[in-house]
């Protein structure tokens, strides 16, 4: 009896020795488990009080599928990052987020982040729930050791320039001037269609989710189906491609975000040195003193509202991204832009950018990434996209213009 009385009592000073613990998930990524694994132990050795439990996400299909098994089965972490802003608008639409506006110092914390433009993107109705974390501009590379022997001192900007170097490269069944379309998945339409339409209308979104209209068939979104039509009816891109076609010159241009730096450095070095990292290409009449927006591959932190501690958490939000220092860590240990407006002018980050003008390259362009809409239709509308507009356009079944209606009036329907 005694030896039980004695147990409950170091259980029990146990307890309110670690006072708060806080469950907190990250993505199941080698790179941020390195990143994370060293700040919570650093939380954690000096707030005895607040006490991080950390792992990754579960084992499951995807990110989205553990959480949301998680949900189902009451076992809900208090934070967790690698949330995109379509399974973002399903958690908020489910009311399961709390309103990260809703702390009074949030406005703060962005500003000293530097990155409030970034998180006005986020909005959804009034509130913002989720703290972007990183932002991944999407860019064009291109062969610029094979442009040189065409004659060309610099990479193509415009839809123009990009005709213009695919006539001359390309060979039927052999060689084209540009990789177009990513592929038939539905997430492909972020890097092609989605991106080239950010890019053409100066980052204009193409939904909007709190009417539920289709805003891409406009005067920018016939400029990108006209372009992509161009490109696969003249034979200057194809369907398939094969396998890393912009390493072995099957096509000079492609998009890729910038996790494809590590692997073509190791991969293919004969060739990275001769990449040249650009924005999208853009319409003609595109003004040139106007910045060239882009897709946002970028992901945040959300806090679920089933935590018991709001404030407990959100100190450790604050501490986490109140110090410059971590995000330099960040940004060295992953290789993904933290998602601030200040990357290329705050001294801090110059030694990085200087080693590495590659990662500046998407740097620069940080401040003009655009996220995805924030809609729960996400997957249902660019599957629309891709049946009746992409694959429609690839295999010549319509005219562009026609497609690009069809597919609106569709995903309009699907909206509402």
């Amino acid at each position: 009896m005694k030896k039980s009385i004695f147990l409950m009592l170091i259980v029990c000073l146990s307890i309110a020795a670690i006072g708060v613990e806080l469950v907190f998930w990250t993505a199941p990524n080698p790179l941020q488990e390195r990143f994370w694994k060293e700040t919570v132990a650093e939380w954690n050795a000096s707030n005895p009080d607040i006490q991080i439990k950390w792992s990754t996400i579960p084992a499951a299909g995807s990110s989205e599928e553990a959480i949301l098994t998680a949900i189902a089965s009451g076992r809900i972490p208090d934070i967790s990052t690698n949330i995109f802003s379509g399974f973002a608008a399903q958690l908020i639409e489910a009311d399961i987020l709390v309103p990260l506006d809703s702390f009074p110092d949030f406005w703060e914390l962005v500003d000293t982040r530097k990155m409030r433009s970034i998180v006005e993107k986020w909005k959804f109705g009034k509130n913002y729930y989720v703290f972007p974390i990183y932002s991944n501009p999407i860019m064009m590379w291109w062969r610029m050791d094979i442009l040189r022997e065409l004659g060309y001192d610099k990479p193509p900007r415009t839809y123009s320039e990009i005709y213009e170097i695919s006539s001359k490269y390309s060979i039927p069944n052999e060689r084209f001037g540009s990789l177009v379309v990513m592929g038939r998945n539905w997430y492909d339409r972020w890097f092609d269609f989605i991106t080239y339409y950010y890019a053409a209308s100066g980052g204009e979104p193409y939904l909007d989710v709190e009417k539920a209209r289709a805003l891409f068939n406009n005067e920018a979104g016939k400029e990108v189906v006209g372009f992509i039509d161009k490109m696969f009816r003249s034979n200057w891109t194809a369907v398939d491609l094969g396998s890393n076609p912009f390493y072995t010159g099957v096509v000079l241009g492609g998009i890729f975000g910038p996790w494809e730096i590590n692997q073509a450095r190791s991969l293919f070095p004969d060739v990275f040195d001769d990449i040249v990292i650009t924005p999208p290409p853009v319409p003609d009449t595109y003004p040139t003193d106007e910045p060239i927006y882009t897709f946002a591959d970028t992901k945040g932190l959300v806090m679920f509202a089933t935590t018991k501690h709001k404030e407990a958490a959100w100190k450790f939000i604050k501490w986490v991204y109140s110090d410059i220092e971590k995000d330099r860590r960040w940004m060295e240990t992953t290789n993904l832009p933290p998602a601030r407006e200040d990357l290329l002018t705050n001294p801090i980050f110059k030694e990085y950018m200087d080693g590495n003008p590659y990662f500046a390259a998407y740097a620069s362009h940080v401040a003009y990434a655009v996220p995805p809409a924030l809609t729960t239709k996400t997957v249902e509308v660019q599957d629309i996209m891709t049946t009746f507009l992409i694959e429609t356009i690839m295999y010549g079944k319509s005219d562009p213009l026609s497609a690009l209606s069809d597919s609106s009036s569709r995903v309009r329907k699907e909206l509402f």
